[in-house]
């Protein structure tokens, strides 16, 4: 299960970065987020859904970090890049056991709250947000 569960993060950040930057070049972000597009009702209440999917999320994230700049980092980052930030941080999870272990050592173990991950993955989403 946890080999199945690292192929399946890996094609989650494959495709939502081909998908994102498919999106990008035929659209600027800052275009869409003006068109009328946006302000269509299924628009909106998709947003709604992946972004308290994205909180939801984060609330097992910060159970399981520790430190609190390591909980800030992750909300940032979480909320900015979504699914590849939450596909990421599993990742992490994933391979900090064996491809053998138990899954409970995966979502029931706490972390000490390490830096480097979400500190990275929220420069560059803030990097990226900036020039967009």
């Amino acid at each position: 299960m946890i080999l199945f569960l690292r192929l399946l993060c890996f094609v989650i950040i494959g495709s939502m970065l081909g998908v994102t930057t498919w999106a990008s070049l035929h659209q600027p972000l800052g275009d869409f987020a003006r068109s009328a597009t946006f302000r269509d009702p299924w628009v909106i209440a998709t947003l709604f859904d992946a972004y308290w999917a994205f909180i939801s999320f984060y609330l097992w994230v910060a159970w399981k970090e520790q430190s609190l700049p390591a909980r800030i980092l992750w909300f940032i980052a979480i909320i900015l890049l979504g699914n590849l930030a939450m596909a990421a941080y599993l990742l992490r999870e994933l391979f900090a056991v064996p491809a053998t272990g138990p899954l409970n050592d995966v979502f029931a173990r706490r972390n000490p709250g390490t830096l480097p991950l979400p500190g990275l993955l929220t420069v560059a989403a803030v990097g990226i947000y900036l020039l967009a």
